[in-house]
């Protein structure tokens, strides 16, 4: 199986992606970020940036028109999510497997 050459996400793009489900700009972008890591991940503005002109880039996300001229919006296109959903999906095999590897070597105790 060949891997897309966008994958494995990093932990920034990946909660950005999430982030942008639904269409927001930079600084409900950083919100929800640290909102869905339970803080764990606090990004500061040239971070968001960077990962956002990385993210327009590769067409994994979009600029869409905003009533504000002062912030751009920001939301996930078709490819950013299959991009997700195959970067999930890696690594909820990840998580299956070492459970059971872990499960078992605890059996053995």
């Amino acid at each position: 199986m060949n891997r897309d050459k966008n994958l494995p996400l990093t932990e920034t793009a990946y909660y950005v992606l999430l982030a942008v489900k639904e269409p927001a700009h930079g600084y409900v972008i950083m919100q929800k970020v640290e909102e869905l890591s339970d803080g764990q991940v606090r990004l500061a503005a040239g971070t968001l940036y960077g990962a956002v002109e990385n993210l327009l880039n590769k067409g994994l996300i979009t600029s869409i028109p905003s009533d504000d001229v002062r912030r751009k919006v920001y939301a996930i296109s078709e490819k950013g999510e299959q991009i997700l959903r195959a970067d999930y999906q890696r690594m909820a095999h990840m998580m299956s497997i070492t459970n059971m590897i872990l499960e078992k070597g605890d059996e053995t105790k």
